[in-house]
């Protein structure tokens, strides 16, 4: 089968894949097909004019000429008309996507249209090594996300200690909910869009994707976590910091310290060539030489628990996942996550996330934000 006969079908809102393939948004399934390195794009009539100026080097064609073409309904199935187009190309099999629609194959295959998945969490694998294009995007994302994280610290700055050690800004209480939205109303504003934000104090800091409930307190661990989209181009920024309102006790000042000394190893070890299990196994063993272990208590998880980082782009997640079972390896364009974290509910939690991009070099930190612990 030839490599080149790619055939996707999904809307580019929502579909990473697609918005690759084609650098505009549609909020509608459409037909993305490539047949021997030339892209086409089958538009409805809202979205034709539109697509024929910002399709990323695809012929665009129209739907309701293809249509038009089959002498069928203007509701007929997309099946046809991707039948239509392999027909007169002299495709009769594609390469197509694990999410692929299982209604749309089973049609396909009555039309005598083979498909194959290709297999793996990119279907563009080109996807996972980002151009100096993309790091800029990213990177443009990133800000984004520092933008709200310097207005929900600012808040915190400014927040005053009641009773009960619970912080109020403004004349109000200052909750998780709050100060989340506070965050996520900077990024909007900043061009881009923030759901899920994590802004967890106290006791749900230990739960690193817990969201985070109810009022913050003083001189306890706020995990804020902030992972926006840029609403112009679809690519993702990350970023985390521990910060404490008042007085952060001795034995988080420790973890806080073990958190960004780790962060500084694994920063240290990314280069080309370096496997990532070797990375997370490295700061797994300095958290344990500190005598931060991990393990079960009570019943739950303490310690470090999850991964060192993931790669950042069109998706949150992508490749490579920098985790004691990853067999991947850094390569220059790789745009990843550093993430180490401590958690212990006698104690309490701290993660720090930078995001990198790999170079010839090493490892070229995009993140500026500062870090500091009380504020």
């Amino acid at each position: 089968m030839s490599e080149d006969n790619l055939l996707l079908v999904a809307d580019s809102e929502r579909d990473a894949n697609m918005l690759y393939a084609v650098k505009m948004f549609i909020p509608d399934p459409f037909v993305y097909l490539r047949r021997e390195g030339r892209s086409y794009m089958i538009a409805g009539d809202l979205e034709l004019n539109r697509a024929r100026r910002e399709a990323n080097g695809c012929r665009v064609l129209s739907l309701s000429r293809c249509q038009r073409k089959l002498k069928r309904p203007r509701d007929e199935s997309l099946a046809r008309v991707v039948w239509l187009l392999a027909h007169e190309r002299g495709i009769d099999k594609f390469l197509v996507p694990e999410n692929f629609p299982y209604g749309l194959a089973r049609e396909l295959r009555r039309l005598k249209i083979r498909l194959k998945v290709r297999r793996g969490a990119l279907f563009f694998p080109e996807r996972e090594f980002k151009t100096a294009d993309e790091v800029k995007k990213v990177s443009a994302a990133l800000m984004m996300a520092e933008v709200g994280m310097a207005e929900a610290i600012q808040a915190l700055r400014g927040a005053r200690v009641g009773p009960g050690g619970k912080l109020a800004y403004r004349g109000a209480s200052l909750t998780s909910e709050r100060l989340r939205t506070i965050a996520e109303v900077a990024i909007v504003q900043a061009g881009g869009s923030a759901s899920h934000t994590i802004v967890a104090g106290g006791h749900r800091a230990c739960d690193p994707h817990d969201p985070g409930h109810g009022p913050l307190r003083a001189n306890q661990p706020i995990i804020i976590d902030v992972f926006p989209r840029s609403q112009k181009t679809g690519y993702h920024g990350d970023i985390t910091r521990t910060v404490v309102k008042g007085r952060a006790s001795e034995g988080l000042r420790q973890l806080y310290h073990a958190v960004k000394s780790a962060q500084q190893l694994a920063l240290r070890m990314m280069r080309p060539g370096r496997k990532c299990c070797e990375i997370h196994r490295a700061v797994a063993r300095q958290f344990e030489r500190e005598g931060y272990r991990t393990g079960r208590r009570n019943g739950r998880l303490e310690g470090f628990f999850h991964g060192t980082g993931h790669g950042v782009g069109l998706e949150l997640h992508e490749p490579p996942q920098i985790t004691e079972a990853s067999d991947a390896v850094l390569r220059p364009g790789h745009v990843v996550t550093v993430e180490p974290g401590l958690y212990y509910a006698s104690i309490g939690g701290v993660r720090i996330e930078d995001m990198v991009v790999i170079t010839d070099a090493g490892a070229h930190n995009l993140t500026k934000f500062e870090k500091v612990l009380e504020v």
